[in-house]
């Protein structure tokens, strides 16, 4: 084990390794503020009334005042994302979007992958994961994990610091993120041991020995076989402590100090838990199709989950198998690298030539909270408000056969147009209305670049729902609306992919004003943030994110508002998936979504082939 000294050397960039582009790429582009409040005030404008129009500009008027708040507060962006240690303006927005949230991670936060399927026992599957994913670690922290690449550029690798040995910690005001590469904990994780979690029983097990080599898979086996045979029942719900990662944030830090309290083993078996490089949860469940196998990866009986580690691998009976992901450090297109290399077959061939170059037996031991009788009353009240929480969520898996991206680009026309279009065009038929809705953009073209958020309606998209709607016009007129509204949301994502998004630039602003706006002597509250077009053009009615890969069957997240469904999608060659949710109360306007998307693409796609026929 390295001292602290030995760590700090380590953790300098390798040349030409996977972190050696930190600092070295751009940075992410800063707004300037009459620019963001201009594009603002036109990307609301689609969803408001003339009178709602009128009183957002009068706000944004107010505060781009010359005198007004919003020079000022922008003043002091600038002056902070020009220090010495920040990255990049938007270094506090993350921690404030994801940790301050108060709501569970489990289901309202956290976001799933299902995997192609294998022909694996259980045991089979979980060894090869744990394998390629010590394998990735270890790459990891030689920097031999060459920097993703898009259109030739290199890609931030900034968040694969996340990947292992990284925890979220409740707080009673906003969380904090547990991880190596940090200042308390410099350069790569010392860990050698991941948790493991069977009917709801925690398990510490090594994954890599006191040499440092790797098990192999045959010692993995053999050490998971162990753990299957010593659980004959599952742990009662009043044990369960697995539970407490789905309380509500505050909630979870207070029972968390009151957990660590009762005896003096229990913070060393949390310790042990938040070092763990990562979690692989051994499920009973026997999912038989992708929808259920994608619920399962959501929440499954909750107990079997601990929701707080970056990376939770999950094998079910039937040797099934995908992830589930706390989103404060990572996004999918991360996630999308590893799960790349866990199913590469240089990865394969590698863990196969090393199976039987045994280490021995790794270590494996239980890990038993002392509990009193606060924490079984509180821990059986978090698997019921847990369960109702799952039962509250609906979800359905959408599955459009006829064509793909192919058949689309051969029309001349984005896939990921093509799908937001219909989207707003489903929803539109299902409801009635066109409302707000969220795309997640990537931009690790940028160093520390994460994503943006496109708000995906346009005046085009209005008047190309509207003119599929008219039963008086002819295909040519549909054509040209649709047309016209893919060339703008191209033209939208790009100024995302650009860093010239208004929203999470106002919402850093509103962010600073909350914490320094009285010593700025601007105060906290504006009627811009009041208006109407910030809160319509953020109330979601469709939130929407993709992560293509061959190794994904599912890609996925809960529901996240009231009359919200969330839509996370997959646009292969030849067919067009997704995982749906939303609030029970309201699944039927989910159900009846799905079924006018089909109708939607369909039609689309048969105006289009016109043209293409003339």
């Amino acid at each position: 084990m390295m001292d602290l000294a030995q760590r700090q050397r380590a953790a300098a960039p390798v040349e030409n390794g996977t972190f050696s582009y930190l600092g070295t790429l751009p940075r992410v582009p800063l707004p300037e503020l009459q620019d963001s409040l201009t594009r603002f005030e036109q990307w609301c404008a689609p969803l408001l009334t003339e009178e709602e129009l009128e009183q957002t500009h009068d706000a944004i008027a107010e505060f781009a005042h010359p005198r007004g708040p919003g020079a000022i507060l922008h003043t002091a962006l600038q002056a902070y994302a020009q220090q010495a240690d920040i990255h990049s303006w938007l270094d506090e927005f993350w921690p404030a979007r994801y940790l301050g949230r108060r709501v569970p991670v489990s289901i309202n936060a956290n976001f799933i992958m299902a995997f192609k399927q294998q022909s694996l026992t259980q045991i089979q599957r979980a060894a090869l994961l744990i394998g390629g994913a010590v394998r990735y670690k270890q790459l990891l922290d030689k920097e031999l994990i060459p920097p993703a690449m898009q259109r030739g550029k290199q890609l931030c690798m900034a968040q694969n610091k996340y990947l292992f040995s990284a925890t979220r910690i409740p707080g009673k005001v906003r969380d904090t993120a547990r991880t190596p590469y940090s200042k308390i904990e410099p350069g790569s994780s010392q860990a050698r041991h991941i948790l493991v979690i069977h009917k709801h029983q925690l398990f510490r097990l090594d994954a890599i020995a006191s040499d440092g080599r790797a098990y192999s898979l045959n010692d993995l086996e053999t050490a998971l076989q162990t753990i299957l045979d010593t659980l004959p029942d599952k742990l009662s719900e009043q044990q369960s402590v697995a539970y407490l990662t789905t309380l509500p944030r505050t909630d979870w830090a207070h029972v968390r100090e009151e957990l660590l309290t009762v005896s003096v083993d229990n913070p060393g078996h949390m310790e042990a838990i938040e070092q763990a490089l990562f979690c692989l949860c051994l499920d009973e469940a026997e999912p038989d199709n992708l929808h259920h196998s994608a619920d399962q990866l959501l929440h499954g009986d909750g107990g079997n989950r601990w929701f707080d580690k970056s990376v939770s691998l999950i094998v079910f009976k039937n040797g099934k198998a995908g992830i589930n992901c706390e989103h404060c450090g990572l996004d999918g297109t991360t996630i999308v690298d590893f799960v790349d290399f866990l199913h590469s077959k240089a990865t394969y061939d590698a863990l196969q030539t090393t199976s039987v170059d045994s280490s021995g037996t790794p270590d494996l031991s239980a890990i038993t909270f002392t509990l009193n009788n606060s924490l079984h009353n509180t821990i059986q009240a978090a698997g019921k408000t847990f369960h109702e929480l799952a039962d509250n969520t609906a979800t359905a898996y959408f599955s459009f056969d006829n064509f793909g991206a192919a058949h689309i680009k051969s029309l001349k026309l984005s896939p990921d147009a093509f799908v937001q279009l219909g989207f707003q065009l489903a929803h539109f038929r299902t409801k009635g209305l066109i409302g707000a809705t969220y795309e997640s953009i990537a931009t690790r073209q940028y160093d520390r670049g994460r994503t943006e958020a496109m708000r995906v309606v346009t005046p085009q998209i209005i008047d190309f729902v509207n003119t599929m709607q008219d039963p008086q016009l002819d295909a040519s007129s549909k054509r040209q609306a649709l047309l016209s509204a893919a060339e703008q949301h191209t033209a939208r994502l790009r100024q995302c992919q650009s860093g010239e998004a208004p929203e999470q630039h106002l919402w850093q602003l509103q962010l600073i004003a909350h914490e320094h706006g009285i010593e700025l002597g601007v105060g906290e509250h504006f009627s811009l943030f009041e208006s109407p077009g910030w809160l319509k053009m953020r109330n979601d009615y469709l939130s929407t994110s993709s992560a293509p890969s061959d190794n994904i069957t599912v890609f996925g997240f809960g529901a996240t508002s009231e009359q919200c469904i969330g839509v996370a999608y997959l646009v292969r060659n030849e067919s067009i998936k997704a995982y749906l949710s939303t609030p029970s109360a309201v699944a039927q306007h989910m159900h009846n979504f799905s079924d006018k998307l089909h109708i939607a693409f369909q039609e689309m796609a048969n105006i289009l082939q016109e043209e293409a026929n003339e």
